[in-house]
């Protein structure tokens, strides 16, 4: 049930979000003086609406977007009424029609921004130098987490009744004790407890000290054996080791929560370092292609491969369901900065497909004024529909993809 209501609540939550995209096309419109004559949310057949001066607002029955309609878009549209012409947007200045068609993707980054905003003051924001990768895990103190056992293959598995408990377990070690040193060797670090287990060997005694509660103390146990590769080359061949059946407690803190006025330089830096990723994102896109394939033909589905709407709504009821709220809210700002991004490519039918459009024609008016010829006028969008279709139909077909792959093979973010 929770799940059903985290899915119910992020498709909501994207819903808003694409109507406000579509209130910022109407708002600065309007405010621009251009026509509007419809603001729906939603596609399909109209289940309700009311006119409110020379617009029209209303739902529609399928829930999958929005849509503004704006007078003249492009001078080839035929449906503008002669009485319009002069507020038709394609006569207004390039700087406000970019203002107006930047006006959803500019919706969706306040959205993200001020969520950031809002949990850098309360839950938190993830602490950029948490642990990451076991290279970054080996400088952190040795602070452990106990194993029930040792799994005496190369292999990710529970504990079953038949496995002995680890030595670590025998030895009366507790989740949270730092270890110091093991057989007089001084432990640093994390990185210091692996090489030095990987210098002694299976069977051997280990003499372990450590703190627990600031005090010191000591213990002793038999190492175990299990099956590792290299610490150097992880994927090199794999040998009997020792083992002691510890994890790390990272002790760097996973939030990091700022006063109103700080928050305002991590809600930029946590930008920053999303407008990257999101970029790099988009760069892997044609290669995560084979990956959807494979998800959807019965391979291992890639966890870093493109998610539909329909794959972020049910991680955001996965989120609920595990009551992982700072995921749920993460997923909402990265879909946010994701999508405003996205709309800005310069590829019709986007928004950012007018707005390179608007300039090229003003690059270009502007060029042959000064090599003294003729404005060439306006471009023809229907020269371009070729292009656009092509668009729409690459389009189409990756969101086919990504949709079908969430539900035949989807990501999930909690064992289950």
């Amino acid at each position: 049930m929770a799940n059903l209501l985290g899915v119910v609540l992020f498709a909501l939550a994207i819903l808003v979000s694409v109507s406000l995209h579509e209130a910022g096309h109407l708002l600065t419109a309007k405010a621009f003086g251009m026509k509007v004559t419809k603001y729906f949310v939603g596609f399909g057949p109209t289940l309700w609406s009311f006119k409110r001066g020379e617009t029209e607002y209303g739902l529609k029955g399928i829930p999958l977007g929005g849509f503004c309609k704006i007078v003249g878009m492009t001078p080839q549209d035929d449906d503008v009424d002669p009485a319009d012409e002069p507020r038709a947007m394609w006569r207004f200045p390039v700087w406000k029609r970019t203002i107006v068609m930047s006006a959803g993707s500019i919706t969706h980054f306040a959205l993200a921004l001020g969520a950031i905003w809002i949990m850098a003051v309360s839950s938190g924001l993830p602490n950029p130098d948490r642990p990451v990768t076991e290279a970054d895990a080996r400088s952190e103190p040795a602070v452990i987490r106990l194993s029930p056992c040792v799994v005496p293959e190369n292999t990710l598995r529970e504990c079953t009744p038949a496995d002995a408990a680890s030595p670590a377990t025998q030895a009366q070690l507790r989740d949270g004790d730092r270890i110091t040193s093991i057989n007089g060797t001084p432990i640093g670090n994390y990185g210091d407890l692996l090489t030095t287990l990987r210098t002694l060997k299976p069977g051997d005694t280990a003499q372990i000290a450590y703190v627990r509660d600031g005090q010191p103390a000591t213990a002793s146990t038999v190492l175990a054996q299990t099956q590792r590769p290299p610490l150097d080359d992880p994927k090199g061949q794999v040998g009997p080791v020792a083992a002691l059946g510890v994890g790390l407690i990272p002790t760097t803190p996973a939030l990091i929560t700022y006063s109103p006025v700080a928050a305002f330089g991590a809600t930029a830096d946590y930008t920053e370092n999303m407008a990257v990723a999101t970029f790099e994102a988009m760069q892997r896109i044609p290669q995560k292609v084979p990956a959807l394939w494979t998800a959807i033909t019965g391979g291992e589905r890639d966890i870093d491969t493109p998610i539909s709407v329909v794959g972020a709504s049910r991680l955001g009821g996965e989120a609920v369901a595990n009551d992982a709220w700072m995921v749920f809210f993460l997923l909402f700002i990265s879909l946010n900065f994701f999508i405003g991004v996205f709309n800005l490519l310069p590829l019709l039918p986007l928004d950012g497909g007018h707005i390179a459009i608007a300039w090229f024609e003003r690059a270009r008016s502007w060029l042959y004024a000064r090599i003294g010829r003729a404005d060439p006028g306006r471009v023809d969008y229907l020269k371009l529909m070729p292009l656009t279709y092509a668009v729409i139909l690459v389009g189409g077909v990756f969101t086919l993809l990504t949709i079908t792959a969430d539900v035949v093979n989807p990501i999930t973010l909690f064992s289950r």
